[in-house]
This record gives C-alpha cells, structure tokens and sequence, in this order.
C-alpha cells in the first residue's frame, strides 16, 4: 500500500529533528571551546570589513554588495581548516547569512553537517534610543515568521542584544524584563534563546550596574518553567566568578562572554579567570584577519585566535 509506506516514512524525519537538536543541546550545554559571533549586521558590517582590509568603495553600504562581500569573509572563516566542532561549539549568524549557502548547502546546514557547529540566529532589530541609561531593543515585528524560518533551517538558538549604559535600576529591569519576554516567545519556537543584556565596559559605575543586573536576572530565571531553558552572554565581570552563581542555575544552558571591545589578549586574560563562562567573541576572533591573506596565512591566523580564546574558554 503506497499509502501507508508514505505514513511511515513520515516518523523518522521528526525524531531525526529532535535527535539532532539533543545532540546540539549536549554540545552546547557540556562541550569545551567556545561560540564564534559572526553576527554583524547591516550597520556594524562597514566597521568589520574595513577591519578585513575590503576599502569602503570596494562595495555600497547597505545593499547587496556589502552582504557578498560580508558572506565571502563569513565563508572563508567557516570554511578554514582551523575553524572546527572541535574548538568552536556554536556560531551566531545573521538572518542574511542564515538565507545564504556555503559550498551548495544553507550556512545553518553547512555548519552543523559539514563542521558540526551549532548554528544560531540574530533576531533582533538593533536598539532604541537610550532612556534610563539604558536601550532596549526595538520592536520585532515578524520575529514568529523568522523563527519559525529559523526553525526549519535547522538553527539551533537565537541571541538578541540591548545595551546598559549606567546603574539605573528601572532602566536595567526593563532591559532584563524585555530580554526574557521575548526569551519566552523564542522557546515557544523550540530554540534556545541567548539572552544577552550588554553592559558598556566603560560604564563608570560597572560593577554596580553588574549587581543589579544579576539580581534581575535571577529574578527571571526563578520564572521560567523547568522545561524553559536559556543561555545568557554577559560582559566581563568586574569581579571575578560574578556570574558563577548563574551558570548554576537549572535554567541556565551555558553562560558565554563577550569581549565587549576588549583587544583579544586581554578578553582572554579576563576569561580565563571566569569558572563556568566561556567566550563568545566576534572582534576579537577575527582581529588580524585580513582579505589580502593567502588561504594558508588567513587559516593559521585564526587558529591562532581559535586556540588561544578556545584554552582561556577551558574553567
């Protein structure tokens, strides 16, 4: 009966997707290294090819030379040697990367099959303006019909950014409160949201924005169902193991850094003194890369990165 093979064939693609988002949920919840940022978007791209030696004229800002460009850089760091599931646990894309293929199949796809990286999303829109001495992030409309793309894509987890730029209790509360909102409509997709509150690494009164934004935190996390899991990317801390007590929680998948416009030696050096937190860097991963390498020096230079945020990422 031609109609019941075609029932049966039906069971196995859905335990396969969840097969592989338990194998992801391990990788990303117990292996070693680290998760690579390679999200910037159309506002931040200028700043990392200019860093990548491609000159301004090279292509037209915000239109789809600048995206060739940025996905030619993305595919050469993907597809290096050095660049492996060994080392780097998860990396984060942009919804224009996600869309793209590498080597004939979509980026997501390429990373899990081919390098057995887990692949996350961007998904927010960038900030509001500042109020309270913090921004939210704007609104998202058509975030359900990117997560549902997302999901079916084969991404694994989203990261959303708002920013903190001073010790200001309601505006870090409604940055917290925000983040876990839309933490929620995220797992309702089946992915695992990164929850990322940046706090301004110049910010004078750091260490006091950092004790308000862990008490938040634990506040939200107390909320969540069992079954409701996140993971947080927080700025360095201030003082050594701040966010320890977070990374504990049963809530918490992993809790990863980011290096926040530190140069790379020093993310490190900062990192490797954190129990329980591991990088997710995107300026200092790819700082010294240039588009002028040959394959064989671009490969070694970021292995050379690779390793050394792949050991400070070891506690």
């Amino acid at each position: 009966n031609p109609h019941k093979a075609q029932k049966q064939s039906k069971t196995p693609k859905v335990n396969q997707k969840l097969i592989k988002m338990t194998s992801m949920m391990e990788k990303v919840s117990t292996a070693p290294g680290f998760l690579a940022a390679l999200d910037q978007s159309g506002g931040s791209t200028p700043k990392a090819l200019k860093a990548y030696g491609i000159p301004d004229e090279d292509y037209v800002k915000g239109e789809e030379s600048m995206y060739d460009m940025v996905h030619k850089m993305r595919t050469r760091i993907i597809t290096a040697p050095t660049f492996t599931g060994d080392k780097v646990i998860g990396a984060i894309l942009f919804e224009n990367t996600m869309d793209r293929e590498i080597e004939g199949k979509k980026t997501p796809k390429f990373l899990w099959e081919e390098k057995q990286i887990v692949p996350f999303l961007k998904c927010d829109k960038g900030l509001a303006p500042e109020e309270n001495g913090c921004q939210i992030m704007k609104d998202c409309p058509g975030l359900d019909e990117l997560l549902a793309r997302a999901a079916k894509g084969g991404v694994f987890g989203t990261k959303m950014r708002s920013n903190i730029n001073s010790a200001n209790a309601e505006g870090i509360k409604k940055v917290v409160e925000q983040q876990f909102e839309f933490g929620k409509q995220i797992i309702g997709h089946g992915l695992c949201p990164i929850i990322e509150p940046e706090v301004n690494i110049k910010a004078a009164d750091k260490k006091e924005i950092e004790e308000i934004l862990k008490a938040e935190i634990i506040v939200c996390l107390n909320k969540l169902t069992p079954d409701q899991k996140v993971m947080l990317k927080l700025s360095l801390p201030s003082v050594d193991n701040h966010y320890k007590e977070l990374a504990e929680h049963p809530n918490v998948v992993r809790v990863v850094a980011l290096s926040g416009g530190y140069p790379r030696e020093e993310a490190n050096e900062i990192l490797s003194r954190q129990e329980k937190m591991i990088a997710s860097f995107s300026r200092a991963l790819s700082e010294g890369l240039t588009h002028q390498m040959t394959d064989e020096e671009f490969s070694t230079t970021l292995g050379v990165a690779v390793d050394s945020i792949y050991e400070a990422s070891k506690n």
